[in-house]
């Protein structure tokens, strides 16, 4: 493809990406309410107690957008991604609170990996899942952040996708994504058994499991290695300066999603780069 098509191209995926930046912010915010919703009332039912008759929270899809303070519906033009954020001075044109950062940076953020991942991988099949891959990170992050919790109706998805993928070797076979996807989950729940048995505690989630199987079946399990390694050595590094400016107590527990993820989609896009120059830096070529 000549240069000046992709550029194109790589600027209608950073558009586009804003705009799919815009709705992860509601699947963020809204899908894990509507999951502990569900949760109490299948409680209930269970232990037979009368329904919840409180409406659930808003859904994903059909509630329009509206400000958490005061309620009021937004109008088209606050909803425009990230600029929205930036004309209204980040905060709420009826009720003057502040709007939170998340909106602009997970719509930046969502520009940008779409716009890298048109870049790296052109204009194909391969493209449409890797945006596919890029967005579900995103979301699982952004809830994990928030909440400590990587919600199945997400993490399968990613993961199924994977394995699906592999039938074309779109990115692996699929015998190595059957592997990658077993030997991820089971490496995480070996440490996770381990930790407890030793100290008592429980060091992650069942969710962090899904999330590393998942890589394990986009990538192989050749990639299950290095992306816990360096989602270890990210994660240490974002808690020794949350610790170091008194954001995060010592004791307080730190998701570790979000490096998983982080690691997973460096691995992703730059895997062999990184592989070659730690070989040649440690003299291995």
């Amino acid at each position: 493809m000549p240069e000046l098509d992709l550029w194109i191209w790589i600027v209608i995926a950073a558009v586009f990406g804003l705009l799919v930046g815009s709705f992860l912010n509601v699947v963020i915010l809204r899908l894990p309410a509507r999951i502990d919703a569900m949760w109490r009332n299948e409680a209930r039912e269970i232990l037979a107690l009368p329904a919840d008759e409180s409406p659930l929270p808003p859904g994903i899809v059909v509630e329009s957008s509206h400000c958490p303070h005061c309620k009021h519906k937004l109008a088209i033009r606050d909803n425009i991604p990230l600029f929205g954020w930036l004309f209204l001075g980040g905060r709420c044109r009826y009720c003057k609170a502040p709007i939170s950062i998340q909106y602009p940076l997970v719509e930046l953020l969502t520009g940008v990996l779409s716009a890298l991942i048109v870049w790296k991988l052109g204009v194909s099949w391969a493209t449409l899942a890797g945006l596919a891959f890029t967005w579900l990170l995103i979301a699982l992050s952004g809830i994990d952040f928030r909440t400590q919790l990587l919600p199945d109706s997400l993490n399968y998805p990613l993961l199924w996708l994977g394995l699906l993928l592999s039938l074309w070797t779109m990115f692996t076979t699929p015998n190595l994504s059957i592997i990658g996807a077993v030997v991820g989950y089971l490496s995480l729940w070996s440490v996770y058994w381990l930790f407890k048995l030793l100290t008592g505690k429980e060091g992650m989630g069942y969710g962090d499991f899904k999330l590393l199987a998942a890589m394990g079946a986009w990538m192989g399990p050749s990639a299950l290695l290095p992306i816990i390694l360096l989602s270890s050595l990210i994660g240490a590094l974002f808690g020794v300066v949350l610790i170091a400016t008194r954001k995060l107590g010592r004791e307080v527990p730190m998701p570790f999603g979000p490096f998983i993820a982080a690691a997973g989609w460096v691995w992703f896009m730059a895997g062999d780069t990184l592989l070659q120059a730690y070989l040649n830096l440690s003299g291995m070529r």
